[in-house]
């Protein structure tokens, strides 16, 4: 835990929070005081699990097990934040879903769930979130991209179709919502290491290579970009891309 609460009295909701970067930015924004909202659909266990590791460093979090595809859902958990903890101040969507199919062969379905599950679950939370941060002039809404977006990695049309849209829609919301006090900005990770989820399916043929600082990533190093973009010093950053993925692209 660090010495100073820069985020003390703030709420932060991440998506998709139960593994990786997702678990790994709960645990970091806990540390600077947040009271953090967990969000999984179906990871009940490992969601329990970063509450519990939050907790035990004595900071405060639950887990909310709502789709966020779905309206009435996001609706439904906005309320039980609200309750529990107060207002969304501090929005992270991280959710996704990363499978691998030949474009030939992704039928309109699948097209459609990943793009529910990156793009409009995306919209339907900050949606919901903007309220309250526009009451009180303070709002940080981190959008996670991917920089395979960038480096066309095959075979994930549909993915990197959801993420780019995620970066167009981080502009826009920037420069709507920049005079209120509320900065949108995105965060775009490269290679990540550590264990793959299943539904990730096998690496694409073109994404096998090293980043040339000579290793992979690691989960805490998306988390400290997300979280300091969070902070109050970085109200002056807004609709920006950072692309933490050790050289692998440059922009």
């Amino acid at each position: 835990m660090t010495a100073e609460k820069t985020l003390a009295g703030k709420v932060a909701l991440i998506t998709g929070a139960a593994r990786r970067s997702g678990r790994a930015t709960a645990i970091q924004l806990a540390a600077d005081g947040c009271a953090v909202a967990i969000n999984t659909r179906r990871s009940k266990d490992e969601a329990d699990a970063v509450k519990a590791e939050i907790e035990k460093n004595g900071g405060k979090a639950n887990v909310y097990l709502y789709d966020i595809t779905q309206e009435d859902a996001v609706a439904d958990m906005f309320k039980a934040i609200e309750n529990d903890l107060d207002g969304v101040d501090i929005l992270v969507n991280n959710a996704a879903d990363r499978a691998r199919i030949p474009t030939l062969e992704l039928d309109f379905a699948e097209w459609k769930r990943i793009i529910d599950i990156i793009l409009d679950g995306a919209f339907l939370c900050t949606r919901a979130a903007l309220p309250h941060m526009l009451k009180n002039k303070w709002g940080r809404i981190i959008n996670i991209s991917g920089d395979g977006n960038l480096a066309a990695f095959t075979e994930r049309a549909h993915v990197h179709a959801g993420k780019g849209g995620l970066e167009a829609m981080t502009r826009t919301l920037s420069s709507e919502f920049c005079d209120q006090g509320i900065t949108v900005n995105t965060v775009s990770p490269g290679r990540i290491g550590g264990e793959r989820p299943k539904s990730a399916g096998p690496k694409p043929k073109n994404a096998d290579i090293t980043p040339p600082v000579g290793y992979e990533g690691e989960p805490d190093d998306i988390a400290n970009a997300i979280r300091f973009l969070c902070q109050p010093a970085s109200h002056y950053i807004t609709g920006q891309a950072f692309r933490i993925n050790g050289g692998m692209v440059l922009t």
